[in-house]
């Protein structure tokens, strides 16, 4: 048993201040999420029975091609955040946890990037 006091054992571990930022950016993401989610929803509702045609000219106005990129990038970033937080909390394994990160990031901006990359071929 080591006689060392509880600074001590947790010396070395990182700064508490680290995951402040993140912790933000998770909130902030959560309440953007929130009114798109909310038009989205609403829009589908909406568009129950349309057609091809009508859901693409819907997609191809500006003001919904710039909600819909503002809901797929808040989407993939806010997921990014917190599997990252499970991954951190639950996996053991350094190397493990780290590729699993690399992974679900490189995932999701993909995603992200295939998401903008849909509205805009219709939108354009």
């Amino acid at each position: 048993m080591a006689m060392r006091s509880s600074l001590g054992r947790v010396r070395g571990l990182g700064s508490a201040k680290e995951g402040v930022g993140h912790w933000w950016m998770q909130r902030l993401t959560a309440v953007a999420l929130i009114p798109l989610g909310l038009w989205f929803a609403a829009s589908v509702i909406a568009h129950a029975g349309a057609d091809h045609a009508a859901a693409t000219a819907w997609l191809a106005t500006p003001c919904t091609a710039i909600a819909m990129i503002l809901l797929a990038v808040a989407t993939f970033y806010h997921a990014a955040l917190g599997l990252q937080v499970v991954i951190e909390d639950y996996v053991g394994g350094e190397w493990l946890r780290l590729a699993l990160i690399a992974a679900v990031k490189l995932a999701c901006v993909a995603l992200a990037v295939a998401a903008v990359f849909a509205v805009l071929k219709i939108a354009l």
